[in-house]
């Protein structure tokens, strides 16, 4: 008896694991395998819509170029004659190639001669140049190079002295770009001065403002504009009193008005 119902046992053990063997194999959508075990199906190619292609669009020969190289055919490819091209060759091709001369800075020794007085003795310095003044060796040309890099494409120090020295090969420091970037201040000081009073000149004025950060603390940029000039200012409130400021004596009535309408004013800025 106890032999009979351990044979029972077996059996029903057996039909399990047959059953197991029968059915699906476990992957880990199934079953608790990791994701790592599974095997990613077979899926058939897919077809790529062919894309209709475009007629294609050469580049525009250049109206003044700096140079042309006149090239003739010396010999002919079949019996290696000479190659008769007459007083008025015919065209049979024309391209234009583009390349950059070899980028270098061009360094000028300024000498300032000293001379003496034929009539009083005094020994006489020859002045500086005015294009080429004493004192920062670099010319408007690096300052504008680097104002560019920095302030448009924000260049940092860095990487604007190994710009300077892989590209134009020139060593500057970091102390001397930020001296370009102070002179450079000064020119765009006047014309953001001109621009400014060319504004309060126009008869109508509009204005905006958004947030912006200097230096860490939130500021507001204000732009106000006319039909001839934009300018902008940095403060550090959005308050009325900033387009206010712009309008002086009988104007202040008109930016009273454009504060209204920005929804600047008092209570409701």
């Amino acid at each position: 008896m106890a032999q009979a119902e351990q044979i029972r046992t077996l059996q029903a053990r057996l039909a399990a694991l047959e059953e197991q063997l029968t059915g699906p194999p476990k992957t880990p959508r199934n079953s608790s395998l990791p994701p790592a075990t599974g095997q990613k199906e077979n899926r058939a190619e897919r077809r790529r819509k062919k894309r209709k292609g475009r007629p294609g669009v050469a580049r525009v020969l250049a109206e003044h170029p700096d140079a042309v190289r006149e090239v003739f055919a010396p010999t002919c490819t079949g019996c290696g004659q000479p190659v008769m091209s007459g007083d008025q060759p015919e065209l049979a091709h024309a391209y234009d190639h583009i390349d950059l001369p070899p980028i270098r800075p061009v360094v000028t020794r300024v000498n300032l001669r000293r001379g003496t007085c034929p009539c009083c003795g005094a020994r006489v310095s020859a002045a500086a140049p005015d294009d080429m003044p004493v004192g920062s060796p670099f010319g408007p040309g690096i300052v504008a190079l680097a104002t560019y890099l920095h302030v448009r494409h924000m260049v940092s120090f860095s990487r604007l002295v190994e710009i300077f020295k892989g590209l134009l090969g020139l060593t500057i420091s970091e102390g001397a770009i930020a001296n370009l970037l102070a002179r450079a201040a000064e020119p765009f000081a006047a014309e953001a001065e001109r621009i400014e009073a060319a504004v309060r000149q126009a008869p109508v004025i509009a204005c905006d403002e958004t947030s912006a950060r200097v230096k860490g603390q939130t500021c507001w940029q204000w732009v106000f504009g006319s039909d001839t000039a934009v300018a902008h200012r940095i403060a550090i409130t959005r308050g009325g009193a900033v387009p206010l400021s712009e309008r002086k004596g009988s104007d202040a009535v008109m930016a009273a008005t454009v504060a209204e309408r920005c929804g600047l004013r008092k209570g409701r800025g």
